[in-house]
C-alpha cells in the first residue's frame, strides 16, 4: 500500500484524483486549508495545509515517509523551495500540477522543450505580489527541477473542464449565449486544446505510477478553433451567439486569447498513455451543463 499525500485534493480533478487512488488500494492524506469538505469520510486522513507557509509545509511532510506528494496547489517559487525543503528525504516522487500557461499563446504546438525549468535563472529574488500566473509556474517548476534532491514531474495541463468545474469556464459561454449576452473573444480564429476533469485526474494517476522526470504536457487529443466551441455553445442552448472581438478585459471570455494557444502531447502517448478525443466529450460535456 502506497502512502500519499495530496496537496489540494477536495475540489475539481484534485478530488477525482484522490478517489481514484482510493480505489486502487493506497494510504492516502489529503492537505487542504480545510474550508471545502469532502465526502471521504474515513477512507483518508487529514492535515490543514497553509501552502504559503514553510511551517505548515514542513508539518505536513513530517507526518511520515511518503511514497507519492501530488501538489495541485503550489503557485509561487517561494512555496516551491517550502516543498524542496520539508520533503527532502521523505518522498520517493513528486508530481506537481502546472499548466500551458508556461508557454506564451503564440499559435506555435508547443513541446516540452519550449520552457526549459533547467535553464531559468533563479537568482534574481521576486516578491509573491509580483508574480503573475505564468511566471509563478514558471518559476515553481524551475525551483523543483534545479533544487529538488528527489525525483519531480511538471504536468501541464490547458484549461481543464468538467461538470465539477467550480471555476465555470464553459457555463460562463452557455448562460451568456442563453441570454443572449455578447460573448468578447478578440481572436475567435484562435485554436487551443482542452482536457476533462476526469482525464486530468486519470494523467496525474498514472504520472505518479511511472519514473518520468521533468515537465510532460498533457491534454485531450486534438485541438479545436473558438468558433467551433461557440458552435456547440448554440447547438447545446439552441441560440444565436453575439460574439464580439472588442471589449474590455472584465468582460473577456476565459477562452478569450489573443492567438492560438497549444501543446503537444506526443511525449505521453509515446510513454504509453492514451488521450480521450476532445471532439468526442466536449459537446456532450455543454449539453450536461446546460440541462442542469
Amino acid at each position: 500500500m502506497r502512502r500519499i499525500l495530496v496537496m489540494g485534493g477536495t475540489r475539481f480533478f484534485g478530488k477525482r484524483l484522490v478517489q481514484r487512488l482510493l480505489e486502487n488500494g493506497d494510504h492516502v492524506t489529503i492537505a487542504t486549508r480545510g474550508i471545502t469538505a469532502d465526502s471521504f469520510g474515513e477512507q483518508v486522513q487529514r492535515v490543514i495545509l497553509d501552502r504559503a507557509d514553510r511551517h505548515s509545509v514542513q508539518a505536513a511532510a513530517q507526518l511520515g515517509e511518503w511514497d507519492l506528494v501530488y501538489d495541485n496547489i503550489c503557485y509561487s517559487p517561494e512555496s516551491a523551495q517550502y516543498a524542496v525543503e520539508a520533503f527532502e528525504g521523505r518522498v520517493g516522487h513528486y508530481v506537481f500540477t502546472s499548466t500551458l500557461s508556461v508557454y506564451n499563446p503564440s499559435g506555435k504546438l508547443h513541446v516540452e522543450a519550449d520552457f526549459d525549468p533547467y535553464r531559468v535563472d533563479l537568482d534574481e529574488p521576486l516578491g509573491e505580489e509580483q508574480l503573475s500566473y505564468q511566471k509563478g509556474k514558471q518559476l515553481c517548476e524551475a525551483v523543483f527541477h534545479q533544487k529538488a534532491a528527489f525525483p519531480v514531474s511538471s504536468v501541464r495541463f490547458p484549461i481543464v473542464l468538467g461538470p465539477d468545474d467550480y471555476t465555470k469556464r464553459l457555463e460562463y459561454h452557455l448562460e451568456r449565449v442563453n441570454n443572449e449576452i455578447p460573448v468578447y473573444m478578440p481572436n475567435v480564429e484562435a485554436r487551443m486544446n482542452f482536457i476533462h476533469s476526469s482525464e486530468a485526474a486519470a494523467f496525474l494517476e498514472w504520472a505518479g505510477k511511472h519514473s518520468w522526470t521533468g515537465p510532460i504536457n498533457a491534454c485531450s487529443n486534438g485541438m479545436i478553433q473558438l468558433t467551433d466551441v461557440m458552435n456547440i455553445v448554440e447547438q447545446a442552448v439552441g441560440k444565436k451567439a453575439i460574439i464580439t472581438n472588442t471589449g474590455i478585459d472584465a468582460d473577456r471570455s476565459p477562452f478569450g486569447v489573443p492567438d492560438s494557444w497549444l501543446m503537444d502531447n506526443s511525449s505521453a502517448r509515446q510513454a504509453g498513455f492514451e488521450f480521450d478525443e476532445l471532439h468526442d466529450w466536449l459537446p456532450s460535456l455543454a449539453k450536461e451543463l446546460t440541462a442542469r
